[in-house]
């Protein structure tokens, strides 16, 4: 049983280490996260964001219109996840008299 774990562990952290070692460098402008464009000739939704961001929301700071506007309901969802995981933990740690 612990030989098996061990093996596991070991393949899971190869398999993360061959992952890692391909990342692109920090900062390169080739990277695919930076690319105005996709591969398939559309526009990225980064680019996007950043050139419609101020005429979208009038509001001039990017990060907030991407969280309250156009990632919305995504951060909604985040938070009645993380919301439900206290209100789990407080339930079962909570002392009974």
């Amino acid at each position: 049983m612990r030989l098996r774990n061990a093996l596991v562990l070991a393949g899971m952290a190869a398999v993360l280490l061959y992952a890692v070692g391909h990342l692109p460098s920090r900062g390169d402008p080739a990277a695919p996260a930076h690319r105005r464009t996709s591969l398939a000739g559309t526009p990225g939704a980064g680019t996007y964001y950043l050139e419609h961001a101020l005429e979208d929301a009038a509001t001039p700071n990017v990060v907030t219109v991407v969280l309250a506007d156009y990632r919305s309901v995504d951060t909604l969802g985040e938070t009645l996840v993380v919301f439900t995981g206290g209100v789990a933990c407080l339930l079962i740690l909570r002392r009974r008299q």
